[in-house]
């Protein structure tokens, strides 16, 4: 982007969806961290009411607000215009991101979010990518829980393997050693969504499976990949591992960030993931028994079903309670390859992994995006393409999130 266009925006960052669940764990943490810098930030959203509580709220009397109407291009054109980065928290995002990342493009803003929606990135991929390459304009998806400790932990793996070795892994697989954390409503109803819109649409169901998904030129890939959907005994850790739920969107976002940087990990290059679930017999039978929700969600069709489970289940704009956020965490381990097993990787974080932890995450990817210098490539980016070592020393300073390089 342009000195002069960068020179022509009000806010260096503007929230969108501040008033959401996650929406208002960003604020929080902005104003918190970022009060006495020259950041200049503000809340958007639709709602004037629910935007003047939240600042009631959370005592934000000194941010500015802007508001704007998500199914209004005009609307959206207005205020992205003003900034020179968007930060969306808004989803499902097929149902409301579209128009807003159009706007940005248009008005070479640059733009991040917390999507999981694989068949949607893909979309904007299709759309937007040239676009966004002819204005000089970065869209970064993923910046959350799904897919930043998986993106950025390769990236760093990757690079390690580079400095210490000469040459980039071949394989790497990453193992969720421990987890622990809630769901809000607005993942709920975003996984719904995606369901629903697969049993819609062959297309989606087809780039929902394809491993190479987010890849438009998937026939330069000289690997098949498959994502892992039953227990089975993993040599590397010598445990029983099963399928992890976040992998299907994490593993599409390394392999394109590795699509996007021309092979750079190389054409044969191998990334998947998995959950251990023990080292016994009995694991493999309790890992099979942790899988049972997961499939009958998916094979949700009943309308009052459905209808059942979004009674019960948290509603868009609830989450986890203050204490739940605190006391989460996530222990991914990254088992790097050349051959043979070159060395370990761990990454791990504090904080409930989808919001308190995904909170800091976005919030430092936003303020990366609007501030920092980085690297040279426009377009449909990953983390890690888009925002780079900047992002990485920005976790690892700010965010709670600790990797280490072990080499064996």
């Amino acid at each position: 982007m342009s000195d002069v266009t960068q020179k022509n925006k009000k806010f260096d960052l503007i929230i969108w969806g501040s008033t959401g669940y996650t929406g208002k764990l960003v604020c929080e943490y902005i104003f918190k961290n970022y009060k006495d810098t020259n950041l200049k930030w503000a809340l958007g959203g639709r709602n004037e009411l629910k935007i003047k509580r939240l600042i009631s709220s959370l005592e934000l009397n000194s941010i500015p607000y802007l508001i704007a109407d998500c199914n209004n291009k005009n609307s959206l054109l207005e205020m992205t215009k003003m900034t020179r980065t968007i930060c969306s928290t808004v989803g499902p995002y097929d149902k409301y991101g579209t128009l807003l990342v159009e706007a940005c493009i248009e008005n070479k803003t640059n733009y991040c979010d917390i999507t999981g929606e694989t068949h949607w990135i893909r979309e904007i991929i299709d759309k937007y990518h040239a676009k966004a390459i002819k204005n000089n304009v970065k869209i970064v998806h993923a910046c959350g829980f799904d897919s930043i400790p998986s993106d950025i932990g390769v990236f760093y793996a990757q690079n390690k393997m580079k400095e210490n070795t000469g040459k980039y892994a071949s394989k790497i697989s990453m193992r969720v050693i421990s987890i622990k954390g809630g769901v809000s409503g607005g993942t709920i109803y975003s996984f719904l969504n995606i369901i629903e819109q697969s049993r819609k649409n062959k297309s989606i169901r087809k780039t929902l499976n394809n491993p190479h998904g987010l890849s438009p030129n998937e026939d330069l890939f000289e690997t098949e990949e498959k994502d892992l959907n039953r227990i089975v005994f993993d040599s590397t850790c010598k445990k029983w591992i099963g399928p992890f739920v976040m992998a299907s969107i994490n593993t599409r976002i390394v392999r394109r960030s590795n699509y996007l940087m021309d092979f750079k990990y190389g054409r044969v290059f191998i990334y998947n993931e998995g959950l251990i679930v023990g080292k016994s017999i009995f694991s493999k039978f309790f890992g099979y028994f942790r899988l049972i929700p997961v499939y009958l969600i998916g094979k949700i069709k009943n309308i009052l079903f459905k209808s059942l489970v979004k009674f019960v289940l948290p509603k868009p704009g609830q989450g986890p309670t203050g204490n739940s956020r605190k006391s989460g965490y996530f222990k991914f381990r990254f088992y790097v390859f050349d051959n043979k097993l070159k060395a370990i990787v761990s990454v791990n974080g504090v904080g409930c992994p989808g919001y308190g932890s995904t909170s800091k995450m976005l919030a430092e990817s936003a303020i990366c995006l609007a501030i920092d210098k980085l690297p040279n490539k426009s377009g449909i980016l990953t983390p890690s393409t888009g925002l780079g070592a900047p992002l990485l020393s920005r976790l690892r300073r700010n965010a709670d999130l600790n990797f280490e390089f072990k080499q064996v």
